[in-house]
């Protein structure tokens, strides 16, 4: 009797063995096959497309000259008191993170508030952040268009007041001349883990 016991703990003990390195082995392969899965977006398919919009320096642009490389697209407003100021940050950090890598990124901020954010407060707005920030205006009609286009949201509150805020969504999307919309990052991540994520998906498109 002890010693089928002990053949069956055994068998056990080497069942539980080659479970773990079976799992071992199917997180690594799988982590080399599949290292920049995308996050999924309901109607992601549809996300991005064509747009016309004023950039920061006054100039008309449309999407074919605004994303000539790579680009981190964020949409907020410069008066935002937390949010977005900090969301820019920390995606000039990830253009930088992949700068060092090699790959070129290009940040570019949309204002969900055209009334204040005219090309001028937009200029300063990005060059206090990063020099190879882009920032882009329009009419009312033209950032609507863009922000359907990308699916985000954004509601102007009621007020009076000149220093009114904006509720608005906070995703920052990555796109490609070649693919459109690729991937998007919620503000939780880090810069580390957006530019990681980033640089895999550049490198798949090598």
């Amino acid at each position: 009797m002890d010693k089928i016991y002990s053949v069956l703990a055994i068998g056990f003990i080497v069942i539980m063995i080659l479970s773990l390195n079976g799992v071992i082995y199917y997180n690594k392969y799988y982590a080399e096959k599949e290292p920049c899965s995308a996050l999924k977006l309901v109607g992601e398919g549809n996300i991005g497309g064509k747009f016309n919009l004023i950039d920061e320096n006054n100039n008309f642009v449309s999407e074919r000259e605004a994303i000539d490389k790579p680009s981190l697209i964020y949409f907020g407003y410069t008066f935002c008191p937390d949010v977005c100021p900090l969301d820019a940050v920390r995606n000039a950090e990830a253009v930088d993170l992949l700068y060092a890598k090699g790959f070129e990124l290009k940040p570019i901020f949309v204002t969900i508030d055209p009334d204040r954010d005219t090309p001028e407060v937009l200029l300063d707005f990005t060059d206090a952040i990063h020099p190879e920030m882009l920032g882009l205006t329009g009419s009312a009609k033209q950032i609507k268009a863009i922000s359907q286009a990308y699916k985000t949201y954004y509601r102007k509150q009621v007020s009076e007041d000149e220093y009114y805020l904006v509720d608005h969504s906070t995703y920052s999307y990555l796109v490609t001349p070649e693919k459109g919309f690729v991937d998007f990052f919620r503000r939780d991540e880090s810069a580390l883990k957006i530019a990681e994520k980033i640089a895999c998906h550049l490198k798949d498109s090598l």
